[in-house]
């Protein structure tokens, strides 16, 4: 296959080295938005900005410039931007007739003229800029740097069309990595998405030491957050169960970008503070905002994801957020509420 990933973050670069490592022998081509970055990567043969020690493969090519032309050609086209740039990019690649799949999670926050709006995911993203387009996702419990050290891992492939998932699973598929195909892509996104807001929820635990009972309640609570909002979004029920709900889940730890915002800010560092020092885009602080008034929307309660908007707005300081959290009041474990 050739396969071209626009985006020369961490992940799309683990991404990209990992379809270049593939046994089929795939044709993967690495596109960065810098072109100084490209050819820094070139020379070097590592993105030392990003995955700095990990070799790029030799087959692996670098390119920048126009990324349609980059696409040109291909079987597959993965888009590794962060979630607000995946507008842009989607509007750009409108015209493409291969599977185009996005890695991103998170729900789109509104800007300008459209502030007043719902936040979208990234599949509702897609339909409004490039309809015609046969798309879907790649997501799961994934660290970059595990990937790109050809670490055991798995991810799923969701899209409604058969050939994209297909086209993914070809992709990815490897001794190393194993790819799931599932039709929901609603539920694979909300479980990214509302990951990496609870993700913050459980630095912030981290950070203040409150232990691992504490850590464990966060997580199934969660979950069970993530799992009313999904349903009221035409999710499926087990999907919650798989690896976009539980297994991203249980995957936060050390590596987590937006677990670190949430030790940053129990440990007194300001938000910006703690943003600036992950040289990393945090995709729970890009969205936490959009979950909590997209939850509102539909009236699906979510006091974890609330008490996190608190936290990063200055509303709330940690031990506010988690005492906002553990002074609610008693209810039945399976009832319909947080």
């Amino acid at each position: 296959m050739k396969i071209v990933v626009l985006g020369a973050g961490a992940w799309g670069t683990a991404v990209a080295m990992s379809a270049a490592q593939h046994p089929a022998g795939h044709q993967v081509t690495l596109w960065a938005r810098n072109p100084a970055q490209a050819s820094a990567m070139q020379t070097q043969h590592e993105n030392a900005q990003y995955l700095p020690g990990m070799a790029l493969p030799p087959a692996l090519q670098v390119a920048s410039g126009d990324p349609v032309t980059a696409c040109h050609g291909a079987d597959l086209a993965i888009v590794a931007t962060p979630m607000a740039a995946l507008r842009g990019m989607l509007t750009a690649l409108q015209g493409l007739s291969m599977p185009v799949a996005w890695l991103c999670k998170g729900f789109e926050s509104p800007t300008g003229a459209q502030a007043a709006a719902a936040g979208l995911l990234a599949h509702e993203v897609c339909a409004q800029v490039a309809p015609t387009l046969r798309s879907g996702v790649l997501s799961g419990p994934s660290f970059a740097q595990e990937v790109a050290r050809n670490q055991p891992t798995a991810l799923v492939a969701a899209s409604e069309h058969a050939s994209v998932r297909e086209a993914l699973v070809a992709a990815f598929h490897s001794p190393s990595v194993r790819v799931y195909a599932n039709e929901d892509i609603v539920g694979v996104e909300v479980g990214g998405a509302v990951k990496n807001v609870l993700a913050i929820a459980t630095g912030l635990c981290d950070g203040l030491a409150l232990g691992l009972n504490a850590r464990a309640a966060l997580i199934t609570r969660g979950l069970a957050e993530m799992t009313r909002l999904g349903l009221a979004l035409g999710a499926r029920p087990d999907t919650f169960m798989g690896l976009s709900g539980l297994g991203d889940l249980v995957l936060t730890g050390d590596l987590s970008r937006n677990r670190r915002v949430g030790m940053l800010l129990a440990q007194g560092h300001t938000l910006a503070q703690a943003v600036e020092s992950l040289g990393h885009v945090a995709e729970g602080v890009y969205c936490a905002r959009t979950v909590a008034q997209r939850a509102q929307a539909l009236g699906v309660d979510m006091p974890i994801t609330r008490a996190v908007v608190a936290l990063l707005d200055g509303r709330l300081s940690p031990p506010e957020a988690v005492a906002t959290l553990m002074g609610r009041d008693p209810a039945t474990e399976f009832a319909d509420r947080g």
